[in-house]
């Protein structure tokens, strides 16, 4: 099962292998390019506690009233009724296994995003994500069901929460894009290769067994969504602007090099389309110079963790000054 780690506490020791603190040396960091080190993340936060209820909670309801599928997921055939349908699918769990493995991945996930985004922040990227999944994963039911012309894709019930786990990736490339996540036995993928690799290997199993297709357009969808959710329109906490304008999280970055010549015009019709809400961000921190920009987001991840690091102290601190009071 895929873990994930969180920034590393900038007061944290190096571990033995010999990775030094995020934070230490700015020259030396951004001068090497050397990824920011991580460590194993302490706790689950309470919001992603709370959305796992929430997970396990609908799968037993499946499981105690049939019936309510009918009412909580996607059927095409029923979507124009029930509309309210393509908002609540994405937190219904039809089988056991979905619903334990999308609560490990947004608990492994939720304990990298949310502490850099907060609250807030995070609980709205969920919400977008997995209501335009919905309305975009009915739309291409009706396609599929035009094309093909099988009455399959209008009865098969759509939901899950994989479309929001698709683009936890995308978000984990863009705050830990070398933060390596362990797949299986010995083998780990950065998170940077990771959002590439599931669409390559959700797309062989579509081919593999024909009713997994039904999962390939919710976990595209939550990839592009959330990728032009992040680039363009996300509020940064730390400079107040719209988006991230690096070359390290341009459209291209998603795939390896060798797919430029395919990316490249994509990724240039995406400027064209979306360069108006980006200008701002690109006039009051320019990029135009690659190095300059990789420094000023390792700048901003420093700031980042200096603040978690005080929060954490501050949390630390509050309970053992209670027992001291309790005492006298």
């Amino acid at each position: 099962m895929m873990e994930s780690q969180p920034l590393q506490d900038p007061t944290a020791t190096a571990p033995a292998s010999g990775v030094e603190p995020a934070g230490a040396g700015a020259g030396a960091g951004a001068g090497a390019g050397a990824p920011p080190a991580v460590v194993p993340g302490k706790e689950f936060t309470r919001t992603c506690k709370g959305l796992v209820v929430v997970l396990i909670g609908g799968y037993v309801l499946l499981q105690l009233l049939p019936s309510s599928l009918n009412y909580l997921a996607i059927i095409p055939s029923k979507t124009i009724p029930y509309v309210w349908t393509v908002f609540t699918a994405g937190y219904i769990e039809q089988v056991l296994p979905g619903a334990i493995g999308s609560s490990l991945g947004l608990l492994f996930c939720g304990k990298d995003i949310e502490p850099a985004w907060g609250r807030k922040e995070f609980l709205k990227f969920i919400i977008l994500v997995n209501s335009i999944c919905g309305v975009l994963a009915f739309c291409f039911a009706i396609a599929l069901y035009y094309v093909t012309g099988k009455e399959s894709f209008l009865v098969t019930p759509l939901s899950g929460f994989h479309g929001c786990l698709a683009g936890f990736l995308v978000a984990l490339k863009q705050l830990l894009p070398n933060l390596e996540l362990p797949m299986c036995f010995f083998w780990k993928i950065k998170a940077k290769w990771m959002p590439f690799f599931v669409v390559c290997f959700s797309t062989i199993m579509a081919f593999i067994v024909p009713d997994s297709i039904n999962f390939l357009p919710t976990l595209v969808s939550g990839m592009y969504v959330s990728w032009l959710y992040l680039r363009y329109f996300q509020r940064n906490p730390l400079t107040g602007l719209k988006g991230d304008p690096s070359d390290d999280f341009s459209f291209p970055s998603l795939f390896p090099d060798a797919m430029r010549p395919v990316t490249d015009p994509v990724a240039n019709l995406f400027g064209r389309m979306l360069c108006a809400r980006s200008r701002p961000s690109e006039l009051a921190l320019p990029v135009s110079d690659p190095t300059k920009a990789s420094r000023r987001r390792e700048r901003g991840q420093r700031v980042l963790e200096e603040r978690l690091a005080a929060d954490h102290a501050d949390d630390t601190e509050a309970p053992a000054h209670g027992h001291g009071t309790a005492e006298d």
